[in-house]
């Protein structure tokens, strides 16, 4: 029993870890001659109190494994920061940077319900009449059904992530056409740097939050030119936003254009301490961004969280009259020979959006795989100070670290945990919260 308590520990709260059949073997290593010798260590996964090697499933999606989304969340948190006021790699002066949040919307495709704000931020009734409260299940859903244009909006999702990209390549033309420059010759002088992650809004359209800055030309090691300001970077945002579409399919006679909304946020990002901390500060777009890297298309209309494998599937479903529409608006489309390169049948259960969640540009910080990496790195050296510790305490020596060769053959055995391994998962204290004594931190 505590062997397999440890094990679980281990995963840190992890609810579908992967499970491994398999070994690991450590043998002595000659450096001078590469020869190899007498087993150090060996790892099998039958002696292993659960059976088997169980390893967290790292799944960033919180109604999957809310620990394994937790960690992507606060991962995500450092990313931006770091590409805000430096660290991990990135020189703090990138904090005097031009910087805005900004939030890109989806169009219209017909009236749904909603809390419209007025003055002093005080709401007004719905066009269906109503007083709307944040939580009511009808906020998002059309107010007439039979009218409101699924196909686009199932096709606006498929397309959202050119619509970014191409919205990339306007910005930087706009930028140029600031600064005096061409396009060609801007990447001398000032290169721009970005990181978003996307959103689904309540009536299942994806929208985008981005950071934007301005960088000299080496990215975040190099300053900014004179002219780089943020007002410029704001006025680009927004000539690239209106002017940018993308050409979808024609339909039955019906073309297609996707464009962004109308509704389109641009502010200002100034340090922590700047004008008594009222200010739009780094902390709080990094929480509001990282905030949204954990979830999709359920947390927002209470579509699925995986795929489907047959649409007919939907019938014993859970699931809100809404968004069933829009995932049988994805298969049906889907199934168009047309459309077979947007996947839509794939990605019905994403209402047709199949682009990252969370990307950013090469120069804007560092990267979720180096921080992973870091934290294996950390714990490896944990556990081998842990091992040198007590091999050196048991001789009564200093042991000097043995250079090894490592052989592994690992295969899959599946997912998930058994009932009695989740009984004794759910009484383990939970991980202290960020910040709080005894929290990892990634400082």
């Amino acid at each position: 029993m505590p062997g397999l308590l440890r094990q679980l520990s281990g995963l840190g709260g992890c609810t579908r870890p992967i499970r491994l059949d398999g070994h690991r073997t450590e043998h002595e290593l000659d450096t001078r001659t590469g020869e190899i010798g007498a087993v150090l260590r060996r790892l099998d996964s039958a002696d292993l109190p659960a059976g088997q090697l169980l390893v967290r499933c790292n799944n960033r999606r919180v109604t999957r494994c809310p620990s394994c989304a937790e960690v992507y969340r606060r991962d995500t948190f450092q990313l931006i920061t770091s590409g805000l006021r430096g660290g991990k790699g990135v020189p703090e002066r990138v904090a005097a940077h031009p910087r805005v949040f900004a939030t890109f919307t989806a169009p219209g495709f017909g009236p749904v319900h909603n809390r419209p704000t007025g003055p002093a931020g005080s709401v007004r009734r719905c066009r269906c009449g109503a007083l709307h409260g944040q939580d009511d299940a009808v906020l998002g859903t059309p107010l007439d059904p039979a009218a409101y244009d699924y196909e686009a909006a199932v096709l606006w999702n498929a397309h959202a992530g050119a619509l970014w990209r191409r919205f990339s390549i306007y910005l930087r033309r706009e930028v140029a056409k600031r600064a005096g420059l061409t396009q060609r010759t801007l990447k001398d002088h000032a290169r721009v740097s970005f990181a978003k992650v996307a959103e689904y809004q309540k009536r299942g359209a994806v929208h985008f939050h981005a950071v934007i800055r301005l960088d000299g030309p080496g990215g975040g090691d190099t300053p900014p030119p004179s002219w780089a300001t943020a007002e410029l970077l704001t006025d680009a945002i927004r000539a690239a936003a209106t002017a940018v579409r993308v050409d979808g399919p024609t339909l039955d006679g019906r073309p297609h254009v996707f464009t962004f909304g109308r509704q389109l946020d641009v502010r200002t990002i100034r340090g922590a301490d700047f004008d008594g901390g009222r200010e739009l500060t780094e902390r709080a777009v990094a929480a509001y961004i990282a905030k949204y890297a954990t979830k999709g298309a359920e947390t927002a209309t209470g579509a699925l969280d995986r795929p489907l494998k047959f649409v007919a599937e939907l019938a014993g479903l859970d699931i809100g009259d809404h968004a069933r529409r829009l995932i049988r608006t994805a298969w049906r489309l889907g199934a168009r020979r047309k459309l077979a390169h947007l996947r839509l049948q794939a990605w019905a259960h994403m209402l047709g959006f199949r682009g990252h969640f969370s990307t950013k540009s090469r120069a804007y910080s560092t990267t979720l795989g180096a921080l992973r990496d870091a934290r294996a790195a950390w714990r490896r050296a944990q556990a081998a100070a842990a091992a040198a510790d007590m091999a050196a305490g048991a001789a009564g020596a200093e042991i000097e670290p043995e250079t090894t060769y490592v052989l592994a053959h690992w295969v899959f055995a599946g997912t998930g945990l058994s009932r009695a391994e989740e009984w004794l998962s759910a009484s383990l204290a939970p991980a202290p919260a960020p910040g709080s004594e005894g929290a990892p931190t990634h400082d």
